[in-house]
């Protein structure tokens, strides 16, 4: 794969596809680039280019000492597509990378034809500040590998865990063999717990749409929508599934988010 040196650091990077416009994806907790792979042909089939990436700190990208932000992962971010050349684009994350990408667009908007936050939120709450407090004092302990079985039970359905046995495992799998030291996990987590866009984001002057699985238990679907009263003229859809739903149910997932960027294609010179 190939590396760029931007903010200090090596990242990690996927660049595909030959459209004239670009999607960037941004991963969530603890998730490596490979994360995208029920979205990349889909948006690939839909004549886009698809920027992938590891955020700082898992996967291939350097695991420099933390505590991390959002607003440092947003600069490694726009450090890479600077370096990249990759302009007037449509911007996406999902989870932490939700929280990156709001950062994004609000220190660079023009930069950007739109964005879109998906089971993410503006500020973690009482509730996931102790879901995480709780992750932060498991993994020195156990490991990250034992906290990630934690977050499975959290990011799909019950449904899933009572039909889906062969993908669940390879999930699991996945897991086990997490790229990721415990320092670096401890780093991007801090950056979720730290996170709080609230008083800026009625700032915010992006096309955006806010998307969030309707069963979402980890990053409750309330949460989404707090986020979304707060973005002025933003878009709210959900999906079926769980914090999950990018996995659980991609084909759902891709569909609203293509109808979404097809409407700012053709609204937007």
């Amino acid at each position: 794969m190939p590396t760029a040196s931007v903010n200090g650091i090596e990242i990690d990077y996927l660049l595909e596809g030959e459209g004239e416009r670009t999607v960037v994806l941004v991963n969530g907790l603890a998730d490596e680039k490979e994360t995208w792979a029920y979205q990349t042909p889909a948006l690939l089939e839909a004549g886009y280019r698809v920027l992938t990436f590891d955020n700082r700190g898992v996967g291939a990208t350097s695991k420099p000492a933390g505590p991390y932000t959002t607003e440092l992962l947003a600069d490694d971010t726009k450090a890479l597509v600077d370096t990249l050349g990759i302009t007037d684009f449509h911007l996406l994350g999902v989870s932490m990378g939700g929280m990156i990408v709001q950062e994004y667009a609000l220190k660079h908007p023009a930069d950007l034809r739109s964005l879109t936050l998906a089971c993410t939120y503006a500020a973690p709450g009482p509730f996931c500040s102790r879901m995480f407090s709780m992750w932060e004092d498991l993994a020195p302990v156990m490991g990250v590998p034992f906290v990630m079985r934690d977050v499975t039970l959290w990011a799909f359905t019950l449904d899933f865990f009572r039909t889906r046995e062969d993908e669940l495992a390879e999930f699991e799998t996945g897991m086990k063999h997490l790229n990721m030291p415990t320092p670096a996990y401890l780093a991007q987590l801090s950056a979720i717990q730290t996170h709080d866009t609230t008083a800026r984001l009625p700032g915010l002057a992006v096309p955006t749409l806010v998307l969030a699985g309707d069963e979402d238990i980890l990053i409750p679907t309330a949460l989404s929508h707090d986020l979304h009263e707060l973005v002025p003229g933003s878009r709210w859809e959900t999906t079926r599934g769980g914090h999950g739903c990018v996995w659980e149910h991609p084909d759902d997932f891709n569909t609203t988010l293509l109808r979404f960027l097809t409407e700012i294609e053709r609204t937007t010179p």
